[in-house]
């Protein structure tokens, strides 16, 4: 199925690229796809798709900085601008409708700051993908620093993909190159960079690298907005994942303790990317027990 692309517009003039999947009758549930950091909304195309032959109305879109969404004037990313952006596109894709939303890693902590600036109950459903308010820091450091490694992109295709290889070893290497297409553009000169504002990571680089800290103050942010959540929850867990740790579960689910978890096997921080199979298949048996007034999510 091909989405219905669309743009929202946000209170402080950046112009949001989404893409919906939608329905002829327009009263099915949402289910809202939040991606990662240094991601966009083609991450989710095969998850959306598959929710949405399971009956949702599924939206995807890129982040502020990312994809085809405007980059921020000022080069500012701070997780209370991204979720004020989220429950902009909340409102204006579902509406009244009961909407699940999906976040994995910046997307899920764009998830749990929504609940500390808006009512819990705009969301039938919560799922966070990888991420909890505490964070193991050698994981997080990890990934900033793959992100910041290539701030001037490179010189073909193939090299890209022999860094995102080295990155993700447990993950076999695609057969082609035409998927680097969504995450990498073109520059005029011939190089090819990331789809996403330098800005984006170059001010946390320092904070991440020098101020292990810094981890426990967004912690204390994040488990206050998790704090607020009330709707049916689930995480998912990369079993091999360096961020999330039982130890850092643990704590969400003491915080949380409606909660539901899900390890899923063989996979790392990306799950979804890493083995879509099972990590659509745990979020749409957990959607599909979620009653609302409309009946089922």
């Amino acid at each position: 199925m091909t989405p219905d692309h669309r743009h929202v517009s946000t209170a402080d003039g950046i112009t949001l690229a989404v893409d919906v999947y939608a329905h002829d009758d327009t009263d099915r549930p949402v289910a809202l796809l939040l991606h990662g950091g240094g991601q966009n909304r083609h991450a989710w195309n095969t998850t959306a798709r598959r929710l949405h032959a399971r009956g949702y109305t599924v939206a995807a879109y890129d982040t502020r900085g990312h994809g085809d969404s405007d980059w921020d004037p000022t080069g500012t990313y701070d997780m209370e601008l991204l979720a004020v952006d989220l429950i902009t596109v909340r409102h204006h894709i579902a509406g009244d409708r009961p909407t699940a939303v999906v976040g994995a890693s910046m997307g899920g902590m764009t998830i749990l700051t929504a609940h500390r600036l808006a009512p819990a109950d705009l969301w039938a459903a919560v799922v966070l993908v990888d991420v909890t308010p505490r964070m193991e820091f050698d994981g997080v450091r990890r990934i900033v620093g793959f992100m910041a490694a290539h701030p001037d992109g490179f010189d073909t295709l193939e090299v890209a993909a022999d860094v995102i290889a080295a990155y993700n070893p447990h993950r076999p290497r695609p057969d082609t190159l035409d998927g680097l297409h969504k995450v990498l553009r073109r520059r005029d000169d011939g190089r090819w960079v990331w789809r996403w504002d330098p800005a984006f990571i170059t001010s946390k680089l320092d904070a991440v690298h020098t101020d292990p800290e810094r981890i426990d103050t967004i912690a204390d942010v994040l488990l206050d907005g998790a704090r607020r959540i009330t709707a049916p929850t689930l995480l998912v867990r990369g079993a091999q994942s360096d961020l999330v740790s039982p130890e850092t579960v643990a704590e969400f689910r003491d915080t949380v303790p409606h909660a539901e978890t899900v390890d899923v096997s063989g996979t790392g921080h990306m799950v979804a990317g890493d083995d879509n199979d099972a990590f659509t298949a745990a979020v749409a048996e957990f959607l599909a027990r979620i009653p609302t007034n409309e009946g089922p999510l």
